[in-house]
């Protein structure tokens, strides 16, 4: 074998300067192209050109002869970024490049090394790669036949799981011991290990195993390894931020050979962590690279120098960030607006106004996008949009009313209202499962049919017969009993409240809240935004008549849309205009991230902030609201700490008179500590400024109409020690201590925890 090194075997470089595509390019992206020798680090900041970074680098290697086609490994995150890169590659070089065979997806590189080596993990190089119903179909076969509670411990639940651990490179043996126990009470791992054998008599994978497979394959058999090495003169990442742990021990293990790695990143947009991404891969690049070459690209050819500016500020209250300032040289542009509205609605009709004004100015609809951070928050927007006839789309997603936990929710008002609604029923009779399968409610639509009768009365006469047993009959008399109890309260109860109660008495809330799935939280909120927006209608059959036109109406458009989306699925994109509406503590930084995460979560929350501000090319508004309707009853909100740490260099506070600053109980909160507030003429900052500095005490706003509020900048708190509360996380509770605003509270499942007392709330 061969003891030179491999990037010593490679040919010399041509003299740069003879090639046209260098030609554009500034000093930090021709550095980044030209370093060829050992591990370089690309820290690429938002709108700096990594792209063209990335596939000119690529380019500039098989036009130098420094490698050919088959001996480069470029990994991308998506199919379409690994098709971009092999036509602009193509493009740059004037020929094409057909003969790339390793350039694509973790993924799909993975499987293409697992099928040549599958013998060596005991599959046959025809294995099958299993989408996600089959798998969730084998974990339930698993489950039943362990004899574990499917109901409390579900299919989902263990597939995403065990889908974590292989994303941390854990085989079944390796899994530690405090993870064991977060499934069935200890039995996650030997589940594991049974779901993979029966994987294996399948001769069956599924994405996990792609990569998890390639790791055993590199570490018990180093002369595999040794193949790769020699194969790949040159690796090339993508979206290096966004790695996980096995994608992290992958690349490490075939760098080892020429050690010719280049990532590209921006550790300041690393906001995946809650699907596995790991910041710490690429914070500690030089450490794991030793002699690395980090190239800052810093020099943006996106947005304005003002909007630029206000994201430096911001995310440079993180602390784990190797650290760059993004400047253009462009014209300074317009200051980034904060404005302080009363509530959300109000602030719906704000930016609905502002993109009426946008586009009489002569712009585009499709110029436009509003960014939020959870999807329950469109529900105000969407309502707004569709009563002005502007046209939008939502990205990432379905619209709101056409989400599944949004119509599973309506089908159960519609039956409370109707219990002839035929489709209603068909929907919701077994959601969540009640025993009543497919074959049952075939059988009662056929009864239904014959008789001319609903499917409700059909199930009524139906469980007085033999001819529905077992579980189908005790869930249909249990459903049926609830429709009738729910429908005489709907006589006398406010329609709101009886929503909660129907989806809470259904199962339908504690289904979602069981399901331990990534998406599950968020099918919660969407659900309490739905009661929330309930309560602005008189009643129920106001509200469904409001839904039944709203989901009517399909504004034209000829693709000149205003785009709606989640600030993680704006990601890669750029519009002129940009607003970031709810920027208040507990919806942005959100209450799970502030609860569960710790600094770490603050700080990817940070990071999600930058890369919404850095969406902008000409003018990004952030709105925040002095109220919000939590758990039923209106109560006032904190301004976001990001607020707080945007530089007032950058960024022009103001509010909107008639949506904020005209309620009572806001006013003499005495003068701002910060700085940049001094700009600020919203009382809703000067509330956020005196509940922050220590001494300051302000009064509880009070407002017309609506509950008295408890405002968190009090010295004291209505709850004493002894008190019986309820919080919407951690469920029912007695206080310990009660320190001002801040409740110690002993929780009756989740233990002691503090807690603002404005997110707990009496017993009924």
């Amino acid at each position: 074998m061969n003891s030179i090194p491999l990037s010593q075997q490679a040919r010399p470089a041509a003299p740069a300067g003879q090639a046209s595509y260098l030609d554009g390019l500034n000093p930090e992206q021709r550095a980044a192209v030209e370093a060829l020798d050992g591990p370089v680090l690309v820290l690429a900041g938002a709108g700096t050109g990594k792209t063209r970074v990335l596939t000119t680098r690529l380019a500039h290697i098989l036009a130098t002869g420094r490698a050919r086609p088959w001996e480069i490994l470029s990994v991308t995150f998506t199919n379409k970024a690994a098709r971009e890169m092999k036509e602009r590659v193509g493009r740059l070089i004037g020929q094409g490049v057909e003969g790339l065979p390793w350039l694509g997806t973790f993924h799909s590189i993975a499987a293409q090394i697992l099928r040549r080596h599958a013998e060596l993990v005991e599959l046959k190089s025809s294995y099958t790669i299993l989408d996600t119903d089959d798998q969730l179909r084998l974990m339930k076969q698993i489950i039943q036949a362990e004899g574990i509670d499917e109901k409390r411990w579900t299919p989902r639940f263990l597939g995403s799981l065990i889908d974590g651990w292989k994303n941390r490179g854990w085989t079944p043996d390796r899994v530690p011991e405090d993870q064991k126990w977060i499934f069935a009470e200890g039995a996650g791992q030997k589940l594991y290990e049974i779901y993979q054998a029966r994987l294996q008599v399948l001769n069956a994978c599924d994405f996990g195993d792609l990569l998890l497979h390639n790791l055993t394959i590199f570490q018990n058999h180093p002369d595999v390894l040794r193949e790769y090495h020699r194969k790949f003169r040159y690796l090339l990442v993508d979206e290096y931020q966004d790695t996980n742990v096995a994608q992290y021990l992958w690349l490490r293990l075939l760098a080892q050979g020429s050690h010719n790695i280049c990532c590209v990143g921006d550790d300041d947009q690393s906001i995946y962590g809650w699907r596995g991404a790991e910041v710490d891969n690429i914070l500690k690049f030089e450490k794991d690279f030793p002699g690395a070459k980090v190239i800052r690209l810093e020099r943006n050819y996106r947005s304005t120098g003002h909007i630029l500016g206000a994201a430096a500020g911001l995310i440079a209250a993180n602390r784990a960030r190797l650290g760059k300032t993004l400047w253009t040289e462009d014209d300074p542009g317009e200051k980034v607006q904060v404005k302080g509205i009363w509530d959300g609605e109000a602030e719906a009709r704000y930016v609905g106004d502002e993109i009426e004004r946008w586009v009489k100015d002569g712009r585009k609809h499709s110029d436009i996008a509003v960014l939020v951070r959870a999807s329950w928050q469109m529900r105000a927007f969407e309502d707004r949009f569709l009563t002005l006839g502007l046209p939008y789309k939502v990205v990432g997603g379905p619209r709101f009313f056409e989400r599944a936990e949004i119509r599973d929710a309506h089908a159960y008002f519609r039956l409370v209202r109707s219990s002839d609604d035929d489709l209603a029923f068909e929907r919701i009779v077994n959601v969540p499962k009640r025993g009543v399968g497919e074959t049952s409610v075939q059988k009662l639509a056929q009864v239904a049919r014959g008789a001319g009768i609903s499917m409700a009365e059909a199930a009524r006469m139906l469980v007085e017969t033999d001819e529905i047993r077992g579980p189908a009959r005790t869930g249909l008399k249990v459903f049926l009993r609830d429709l009738d109890r729910w429908a005489q309260m709907a006589e006398t109860m406010r329609h709101d409240e009886l929503a909660e109660i129907v989806l809470d008495e259904s199962g339908y809330t504690a289904m979602w809240r069981e399901d331990k799935t990534p998406q599950a939280a968020g099918r919660l909120d969407n659900l309490k935004e739905l009661v929330r927006a309930m309560g602005e209608y008189d009643s129920l059959e106001a509200y469904l008549e409001h839904v039944a036109l709203v989901s009517d109406l399909d504004t034209a458009s000829d693709g000149d849309e205003v785009s709606l989306m989640t600030l993680h699925a704006a990601k890669g994109l750029e519009f002129p205009l940009v607003f970031l509406p709810g920027w208040e503590e507990t919806v942005f930084p959100s209450q799970r991230a502030l609860d569960e995460g710790g600094t770490a979560s603050l700080e990817e929350e940070r990071r999600l902030a930058y890369v919404g501000i850095t969406r902008a090319r000409e003018r990004a508004v952030i709105t925040f609201t002095a109220n919000r309707m939590i758990f039923g009853r209106w109560q006032s909100v904190l301004p976001s700490r990001f607020v707080d740490e945007l530089p007032a260099d950058h960024a022009d506070a103001s509010s909107e008179t008639g949506y904020y600053d005209s309620g009572p109980g806001f006013e003499g909160f005495g003068e701002p500590a910060n700085p940049m507030a001094s700009s600020y003429s919203s009382p809703g900052w000067r509330r956020y400024q005196a509940a922050t500095n220590e001494g300051r005490k302000g009064s509880p706003p009070v407002i017309e109409g609506k509950a008295k509020l408890i405002d968190s900048a009090e010295s004291s708190s209505k709850w004493r020690a002894g008190d019986r509360v309820f919080h919407d996380k951690f469920g029912y509770g007695t206080v310990r201590r009660a320190d001002g605003a801040k409740l110690t509270v002993a929780f009756d499942k989740a233990g002691e925890k503090k807690v603002v007392d404005s997110f707990v709330r009496e017993l009924p």
